[in-house]
């Protein structure tokens, strides 16, 4: 049952961020999502670290601001290993969109580290590497 609900909430993640079809997307559910005090990091091209609303803010307004359109992220393979109450998921993502007029296509590699909290598993860091 644990792989099944870390399925349920990686997908919901990832969702989190399609805005195709003109709908918009949904980057403060990471807010219900991850623990308060998650730890986000991207590697790549610009190593950043990030709280949870300082990585939230710049994506709500990218995609929902028109500069970022028709977007979304997939997971493409992953592993993820559980031991009791905790869980750590490494997987290799696609995403597209259209970005300022332009189509454009990406992915890289993400790390998710999970712990089950009394409300279900919760994100409690992720870290992600785009493939340059």
């Amino acid at each position: 049952m644990s792989k099944a609900e870390i399925d349920m909430v990686t997908a919901e993640f990832f969702g989190s961020f399609d805005n195709r079809g003109g709908k918009p997307a949904d980057v403060a559910r990471i807010r219900r999502l991850a623990l308060p005090g998650a730890v986000i990091v991207m590697t790549g091209p610009r190593f950043t670290a990030y709280t949870v609303d300082e990585f939230i803010a710049p994506r709500e307004e990218l995609l929902g601001g028109g500069r970022l359109v028709e977007f979304a992220e997939w997971e493409t393979s992953e592993r993820t290993e559980i031991a009791g109450d905790i869980a750590s998921r490494f997987g290799a993502y696609r995403k597209a969109g259209i970005l300022d007029g332009e189509p454009f296509e990406g992915g890289g590699t993400k790390t998710i580290q999970f712990v089950r909290t009394p409300q279900g598993w919760r994100i409690a860091a992720f870290s992600w590497y785009d493939e340059p």
